[in-house]
Formats: structure tokens, C-alpha cells, sequence
């Protein structure tokens, strides 16, 4: 790789940091933010299902109808340029049987019959077997909620290479913002779980210095 650009790569690595007041009066534009949603889009999921959905909540009024059961939101909601509710699937649209497994591999991927076919076997076999994904709705939920992860890391990383400050959220009470949103019409809770949030903007001041373990204390080689 060319030094320069696996410099550029490792400076926004230390450039981001999880911004918990944003600068309200900057705004991201708009090729900027599609950029950082396509990033999403294209991320990684197991068996290539796209297990979710990222609301965009640009709306003051809904804003501060979230910011009571968000508490790990409360600097992000009122300041951030963007802010993105991701979430995951649940077992009823998961399952190896459901509609939109099926769905996704006939219109989505396009792939014929026969194919579909061999994959769902593997994917029943993989989700009864290897990782008893369907002892449990919580089970199948979870795995899907670790696959939006890898969305969220892109986001963030592609945000920071291009000045973009982001802060992941995990604070906030999902057995009542679930319903809210729900109560709102932005969100089915039969096939939706929140995973996680995301803020997106700019910095108002600048973060401590970043701290992590040293690479010998983390990485083993065998």
C-alpha cells in the first residue's frame, strides 16, 4: 500500500473520537452524508441478508421526543448535524423460513431457484445448528444487531476520513423508545429492534488525547 495514503487512513482513525457536543450551527452536506450512508449500504452481513435499517432523524420536534429515553444522547440529539437510529432485524423476518429471506434472494440478489434452494439449507442448518440462532428471539436479534456494527464502524470510519466527527450510542431505553417510534409510524416493531445510534457533525472542541492498549497486549500470534 502507499505510505501516504496508509497515513491519511491511520490519521482519521486518530481524528475520531465519540463527540458528545456537536458545533449545532455546521451543517454536513449532502454529498457528504450520502458518501457516509453508502458506506452502509455496501457493509458486510452474514449470508449477505442486510439484516437493517437506518432512520435518519433530521426532525427537531421528533428529536426531543427521543432525547427523554436516550440518555446517552442527550449532548448528541440537540447539536448533531445527523442523527441515525439503526436497526436490526428480528426473528420473524431472520428465520430461515420467513418472507424476506426469501425475498431478498430472489429480488435482491436475483438468484435462481436452484441456488436458493442450497443456500437456505445452509442457512437452516447454520441457524439450527452451528449458532442455535432460533432457541431464542433474543438469540436471533442479537446476531443480527452485531452485523449492524460493521455498518456502523464504516460509517464512522469514512466520516472521519473526510472530517466528519460521529459518536456511537448504545445509551438510551430500548423498551421505550421501541414504542415511540413505533407510535410515530417510523418504525415495525415485528420486524425491528433498535440496535444502536449514531450522531453525526462537527466538533466544538477538541478530544483528550486517545488512549488503547499496546498491539503486544492485544494481539497474540500462533
Amino acid at each position: 500500500m502507499n505510505s501516504a495514503l496508509r497515513k491519511q487512513i491511520i490519521d482519521a482513525f486518530n481524528f475520531r473520537h465519540a463527540c458528545k457536543t456537536f458545533d449545532a450551527s455546521k451543517k454536513i452536506p449532502d454529498e457528504d452524508f450520502s458518501f457516509i450512508l453508502e458506506a452502509a449500504r455496501l457493509s458486510p452481513s452474514s449470508f449477505g441478508f442486510e439484516p437493517w435499517k437506518f432512520l435518519v432523524i433530521q426532525n427537531p420536534e421528533l428529536r426531543e421526543k427521543i432525547k427523554p429515553v436516550s440518555w446517552g444522547a442527550q449532548g448528541q440529539l440537540p447539536t448533531a448535524s445527523h442523527f441515525v437510529l439503526i436497526l436490526a432485524r428480528k426473528e420473524n423476518s431472520m428465520h430461515y423460513e420467513s418472507e424476506y429471506i426469501l425475498d431478498h434472494m430472489r429480488h435482491v440478489k436475483q438468484l435462481p431457484e436452484d441456488v436458493i434452494d442450497m443456500i437456505s439449507d445452509f442457512y437452516r442448518d447454520f441457524q439450527t445448528r452451528d449458532f442455535r440462532l432460533t432457541e431464542s428471539p433474543r438469540a436471533m436479534f442479537d446476531w443480527a444487531s452485531k452485523q449492524t456494527y460493521i455498518a456502523l464502524g464504516n460509517m464512522m470510519s469514512v466520516a472521519a476520513q473526510i472530517g466528519i466527527d460521529s459518536c456511537p450510542i448504545e445509551g438510551f431505553d430500548k423498551d421505550k423508545l421501541e414504542p415511540l417510534l413505533e407510535q410515530e409510524g417510523i418504525m415495525n416493531t415485528k420486524d425491528f429492534g433498535i440496535s444502536v445510534m449514531v450522531a453525526f457533525g462537527y466538533r466544538v472542541n477538541e478530544p483528550f488525547p486517545k488512549t488503547r492498549a499496546k498491539e503486544s497486549d492485544i494481539v497474540e500470534w500462533y
